[in-house]
């Protein structure tokens, strides 16, 4: 499955169970938006075909496990302020950061990277090191496992999708949650359902 088609069967899954977080996907990039990020940091072909899709977030929700997408602006700026960091405090050999991974989305400064150098998309904490451990081998293998996920209520990394009486789409860790602020979820209804 490309790119393109995750999305599309995202917007269309969210528009059909989510729509308070189906409205808050951002409209595609603008080649203008993707220019100008790009003379900060240059952007692999999947994630321009993501960005073409849509340009991260319009406000914050939980729609991804993990982290959320971000726009083509906020990458640019994530991957220099950790540039800058990884330089001032010499951590480049200490694996805090790598000029080759591109901060594709973000949760509290905790990036979700695409690891340009070893062609893989994992964790990079603001307060620690990388982490590969549940590596995907690419940006279209992760958003593959979302609408999987999504399609069968399984979990990812022990992230389980659920839904809010707000219809939200809630990802929270564990497969048996039954609330978050006060509020009950219900797993996401799966193809069997």
């Amino acid at each position: 499955m490309t790119i393109t088609e995750s999305w599309a069967w995202i917007d269309r899954w969210l528009s059909q169970h989510a729509p308070t977080t189906y409205a808050v996907l951002a409209p595609p990039a603008t080649d203008a938006e993707l220019s100008a990020a790009q003379q900060v940091v240059e952007f692999p072909p999947e994630l321009i075909e993501s960005l073409r899709c849509h340009n991260g977030l319009t406000t914050w929700a939980n729609l991804l496990p993990e982290a959320q997408p971000s726009s083509c602006a906020e990458i640019a700026a994530n991957w220099q302020l950790r540039m800058d960091l990884a330089e001032e405090y010499d951590s480049f050999a200490a694996g805090y950061w790598h000029p080759t991974w591109i901060p594709w989305a973000d949760s509290d400064g905790d990036l979700q990277v695409i690891d340009l150098h070893r062609a893989r998309l994992g964790m990079a904490y603001h307060d620690g090191t990388g982490d590969f451990t549940n590596a995907y081998p690419s940006l279209a293998s992760y958003l593959e496992s979302v609408v999987e996920s999504l399609h069968t209520g399984t979990g990812i990394n022990n992230w389980y999708p659920y839904l809010t009486p707000h219809h939200e789409l809630w990802w929270d860790q564990g497969p048996d949650r039954q609330f978050v602020n006060n509020e009950p979820l219900v797993r996401v209804p799966t193809s069997a359902q």
